[in-house]
């Protein structure tokens, strides 16, 4: 597939309206539902072969199957959903998306408690500082999900069989099960919330989305230990062009520079005071 890491006619986007998607790559689509983003990963001239990442906030299950259906075609369900993590904000509509759909939902095992209604997240921290966001996160629910029958645990191998081509890659810390997808052929990554393209934390940054690499939205980061060594890793696979949880798409020279940064001063920029 004919790769050009800058995407100029995608990643100049300049904001991220709700439910007004665009296109990053010729095959990876990104559809802003409130604060985060989802991604359909899959060419329309092979409608039957997308698959979903993650599943925006909750009650957005019309937004993101009437998007589906504009790019896709009308009754084309994908292949499966695949969850970077299981937190609020990336698992709100997977239920009723699972159920309406009738495909599997992967997650790393890891993860498997916060989906299948065992275990909630710890609460959020508002002490991290950063702005208004986080100090309104203990609002934000914690609790599990259940998605039944509908889950399955990614393989131990990294692929994804629904998905060929990518693979995933461990990225915990933010939570334990955290999971990035990577392309080699192109070096695409879809990073979830490993890291960010804007400070999650800010209510005026998220606002304007104003584009810079962030470390993962502190607030609800588990284990910082585990969040540098993933970014590294990241870091270490020098993708082309990212494609986070929350922020706009970045590529070429702007992310192999901010990103290398951010794993060289990685205690500076996004560890908590």
């Amino acid at each position: 597939m004919p790769f050009n890491p800058l995407h100029d006619k995608t990643l100049p986007v300049t904001s991220l309206r709700s439910g007004d998607g665009h296109e990053v790559l010729d095959d990876v689509y990104c559809l802003p539902v409130q604060i985060v983003n989802v991604y359909f990963v899959g060419s329309p001239a092979s409608p039957e072969d997308w698959v979903l990442v993650d599943a925006g906030m909750p009650k957005s299950e019309d937004t993101i199957r009437k998007a589906a259906e504009q790019r896709f075609g009308e009754g084309v369900p994908p292949r499966a959903i695949v969850l970077t993590h299981g937190h609020f904000d990336h698992v709100g509509a997977v239920v009723e998306l699972a159920q309406h759909w009738n495909v599997p939902v992967y997650v790393h095992a890891d993860e498997l408690p916060f989906v299948t209604g065992q275990k909630a997240y710890p609460k959020p921290d508002p002490s991290v500082g950063g702005g208004m966001v986080a100090r309104v996160s203990p609002f934000f629910p914690t609790e599990p999900v259940d998605l039944g029958e509908y889950v399955r645990a990614l393989p131990d191998d990294g692929t994804i069989a629904e998905l060929p081509g990518w693979r995933w890659v461990a990225t915990p810390g933010h939570t334990q099960g955290h999971v990035s997808l990577f392309r080699q052929a192109d070096r695409a990554l879809i990073a979830g919330d490993a890291f960010v393209t804007v400070q999650q934390e800010s209510l005026y940054k998220v606002f304007t989305q104003q584009r810079e690499i962030s470390g993962p939205p502190r607030y609800l980061t588990e284990d910082w230990p585990q969040a540098k060594a993933s970014v590294e890793r990241l870091a270490a696979l020098e993708p082309s062009v990212a494609m986070t949880g929350h922020g706009m798409a970045m590529g070429g020279d702007e992310l192999h520079e901010r990103l290398k940064d951010l794993a060289e001063r990685f205690d500076e920029l996004a560890l908590p005071d």
